[in-house]
């Protein structure tokens, strides 16, 4: 029987892969705790790195933690665990968003599981063009698969859905660019110069649509100092909508892990990524961003997928800096 030990060393290894997911604005709002008498890991929300402006109930929060619990849990499986997770399991203590225990080997490994290992240092959002090229069914079929194995929905909406999310899109993209909170907190996560381990760089940021049609997030806002020249983008981007049953706190967390165990089959596959959320910043559009053909839910993403170039990485908080004694 393999025996594991979950030292420092370990640790190191499984918070490494955490802090790697993806966070609203690169913002990293997590930290590690291990727990030896219950061999367990304990994530909590971060809210020193909070958005305010852009996710003033904390969705988008959870959403970000979520995530990282789902590249903890796949690093576990990586080094021999079985791990056990439970999403807010200790209602004293609020910002416990989750517990990893770790106090058993696997007895075979988990498929697939490599190969969401490997993707997890290859996954970057990339703000670039795509080209156009259209994403297999089979490969959208393992998306839509892999956020329902985490209590999460994907839908594919067609061509007229498409174009009526990317319209409220552009409207909530013009409302951040003109709201003045919204506007400089955005503008307060670009780094340029010497950059920290946050944030996210100006090399990162990526052009406008030349054309219009695909509202990419504008991080500078009206000031154009940092802006790249426009190019044109895909004339028909491929959105897929990440949903959930309910809208509560847990829900978000299983959509942050919904969102990371897609974001890394979707690498698995060569295919790019970027995350369209301004629409959930404004409630009354996140609302509306519901296809009313479908069953009642609540989006909790828009994701772009195609391909194009790989996107610039961006810098991560070393396990030390998140890790609590």
């Amino acid at each position: 029987m393999t025996t594991l030990t979950l030292d420092a060393a370990a640790l190191e290894k499984l918070v490494s892969a955490a802090v790697a997911a993806p966070s609203i604005h690169n913002s990293q709002p997590w930290r590690f705790r291990l727990e030896p008498a219950t061999s367990t890991v304990e994530v909590r929300a971060d809210r020193t790195r909070a958005v305010p402006a852009a996710d003033p109930q904390g969705r988008a929060l959870h959403i970000s933690v979520g995530a990282a619990v789902l590249n903890l849990r796949v690093a576990a499986r990586h080094l021999g665990w079985a791990p056990e997770v439970r999403l807010l399991p200790d209602p004293a203590e609020p910002d416990l968003f989750a517990a990893v225990g770790l106090d058993a080997a696997a007895a075979a490994p988990a498929p697939g599981n490599e190969r969401l290992y490997e993707a997890i240092w290859r996954r970057h959002s990339s703000r670039a063009p795509f080209t156009g090229e259209a994403v297999p069914t089979g490969v959208l079929d393992e998306l839509v698969t892999a956020a329902h194995a985490e209590g999460g929905g994907l839908h594919l909406p067609d061509h007229t859905e498409t174009a009526r999310l990317l319209r409220l899109t552009a409207e909530a993209e013009r409302r951040n660019t003109t709201d003045e909170a919204q506007r400089t907190e955005s503008r307060s996560w670009i780094r340029s110069g010497e950059v920290p381990s946050y944030g996210i760089p100006v090399g990162a940021l990526g052009p406008q649509d030349l054309a219009g049609r695909l509202p990419m997030r504008d991080f500078s806002a009206i000031h154009a100092a940092e802006h790249q020249v426009p190019a044109l983008f895909e004339h028909e981007p491929r959105i897929a909508v990440l949903g959930t049953d309910r809208d509560t706190p847990a829900d978000w967390l299983r959509a942050g892990l919904a969102l990371e165990h897609v974001l890394l089959t979707a690498t698995v596959h060569g295919v790019r990524a970027s995350l369209l959320h301004q629409v959930m910043e404004w409630p009354n559009l996140r609302w509306e961003a519901r296809d009313p053909r479908d069953r009642p839910g609540f989006v909790q993403m828009l994701i772009r997928l195609g391909y194009g170039p790989e996107g610039a990485p961006t810098p991560r908080l070393a396990a030390r800096d998140v890790v609590e004694p």
